[in-house]
């Protein structure tokens, strides 16, 4: 829900653009007072009237229509919306452009009513895509996006009219703006409550994942802003358990290790503004496809991963403390039954930098102590290695955290593990003598 009011609220932008080619106040936008219904039916006659004044009719027409109210009486009104597609369907490019601006408008609103008022237009936006220009692709695709976020009747309506089919053309794109706007659209088309019976296998019949794939792992090089919306889509994919095994078959895996590798290269010297945005969606895709594939891992033993992991985690482990729990949990899959980076994990003395985040968050110290058990597990060696680490006096203060997870399985796994043994080994060093009494 987050991610998509962000995404609708940046689009916004277009309207600061407008506001400050017709003389606002630098591009600032103040929603404007409502209307009355008498005011409303003289701005849509304007429009009708086809005097020469119809474009500036629209264009306060459109910043009118910004007003949550205002939409509403415009929609009542008999002949509103076939008024719009009219204008948007005309030979004009200038009068098309400022009527998919009033619908792009109507598109924000959170009232279902607006939006299945919008139905008749969703064709002719489909038709448009392959429209003259860029902004005006880019307000088709954000006015069905915002359009599929809030109406089912929309979606159900845009299946049979072949958005998917669409949407595959417009893949292939070279704008990088058309390509993030078709990103919103997709990613808010697999986030429905159909999507797993009704979108995805139509999205895998289509040439759709693999252009994802490929544009997600070039974000780095073709800019951020497409990757991160497709990253999110092959996010939403994982997350319906119903297409994991033709990602896979894609290479999905080997690819986003590839980029998570580049990502943490780029960190330490230019790591380009919102990389974390990123980096969390492909941090998710890498974490489920390990968690409900088997056989998958060893298609990424390559421990320099682990080392991308702590590299990303040092970098916004301050700003950006959400990225977190996203690099533990793809850790906690890349160990939980697989010897290689468990035994990683210790060859590159990677342990102290992990326990120094058991305090980060209670998410961030179960995670913590969920690693750790799936090295220890791995046998009394593994244990040992543990135990060579100054990890006793960082372990003790998760004994004092209020949620009883942490603790709980800190000391079940403790106990099977021998701790009693380890614990003896301490009774005679002065300093951590105390310690070893608690525990």
């Amino acid at each position: 829900a987050a991610l998509r009011k962000a995404r609708r609220q940046f689009f916004w932008l277009l309207r600061e653009d407008t506001a400050a080619e017709e003389g606002g106040q630098d591009g600032a936008e103040i929603v404007p007072d409502p209307l009355s219904e008498a005011e409303v039916l003289e701005l849509l006659r304007g429009v009708q009237r086809g005097s020469e004044d119809r474009r500036r009719s629209l264009s306060h027409l459109r910043r009118a229509l910004q007003n949550k109210e205002t939409q509403q009486k415009f929609v009542r009104l008999d002949g509103s919306i076939r008024t719009l597609i009219g204008l948007f369907t005309s030979s004009l490019a200038d009068m098309q452009l400022e009527a998919v601006r009033c619908l792009h408008e109507l598109s924000h609103s959170s009232d279902p009513a607006v939006g299945e008022a919008c139905l008749p237009a969703t064709s002719y936006l489909l038709t448009y895509l392959s429209g003259h220009s860029v902004e005006f692709t880019e307000l088709c695709l954000y006015t069905l996006g915002n359009l599929i976020v809030e109406s089912e009747a929309v979606r159900k309506q845009l299946l049979p009219q072949g958005i998917i089919p669409v949407l595959a053309s417009c893949i292939q794109s070279p704008h990088e703006a058309v390509l993030e706007g078709l990103g919103y659209v997709l990613s808010q088309l697999l986030q429905a409550k159909e999507s797993p019976a009704e979108i995805i296998p139509l999205v895998l019949d289509s040439v759709l994942p693999q252009h994802m794939l490929r544009l997600v792992c070039s974000g780095l090089k073709a800019g951020t802003g497409a990757a991160v919306e497709f990253a999110w889509c092959l996010h939403y994919i994982v997350c319906s358990h119903t297409a994991n095994a033709a990602l896979l078959s894609l290479g999905a895996l080997p690819a986003l290790t590839s980029l998570l590798l580049d990502l943490a290269s780029e960190i330490p010297q230019n790591a380009p503004e919102g990389l974390e945005l990123l980096v969390c969606p492909v941090l998710r895709c890498l974490g489920n496809l390990l968690a409900e594939e088997t056989g998958c891992e060893g298609q990424i033993e390559d421990e320099r991963l682990l080392i991308a992991l702590f590299l990303i985690l040092q970098c916004f482990l301050q700003q950006h403390p959400f990225i977190i729990p996203e690099c533990l949990w793809l850790l906690n899959n890349l160990t939980a039954d697989k010897p290689f980076f468990c035994s990683a994990l210790l060859s590159l003395d990677l342990l102290p930098a992990l326990l120094q985040l058991l305090p980060c968050s209670q998410m961030a110290g179960v995670l913590v102590l969920t690693i750790l058990c799936n090295v220890a597990e791995k046998g009394p060696a593994y244990c040992q290695q543990q135990h060579w680490q100054p990890s006793l006096p960082l372990l003790l203060p998760a004994l004092t955290l209020p949620h009883p997870s942490p603790l709980a399985q800190a000391a079940a796994d403790f106990l099977r593990q021998g701790g009693h043994g380890a614990l003896e080994q301490h009774q005679s060093t002065p300093e951590l003598q105390e310690q070893a009494r608690a525990l």
